[in-house]
């Protein structure tokens, strides 16, 4: 699972290799500079449009996946047998 520190490092990441600063980025998708420091940074909690503009702009995209793993649900778990 990607968490928020892996989504803004590929951010970061990309948008350098594109050779463009944040302030570059923010006129280019309407996203106020602090946000996308925020995103870049993993403490962003704001809209998902504000991913989605960025994400856009940079021409990345969110992919929506079932989980590799999941812990399993407690009526699957069985007893120690002693």
């Amino acid at each position: 699972m990607a968490t928020r520190q892996d989504i803004g490092e590929t951010i970061r990441a990309t948008r350098k290799a594109l050779g463009q600063t944040q302030r570059e980025l923010s006129q280019k998708c309407g996203v106020h500079r602090v946000n996308i420091s925020e995103i870049e940074n993993g403490k962003f909690t704001g809209s998902f449009d504000y991913f989605e503009r960025i994400l856009d702009a940079l021409d990345l995209q969110f992919e929506v996946r079932e989980k590799a793993w999941s812990p399993p649900r407690w009526d699957e778990i069985k007893p120690e047998e002693d």
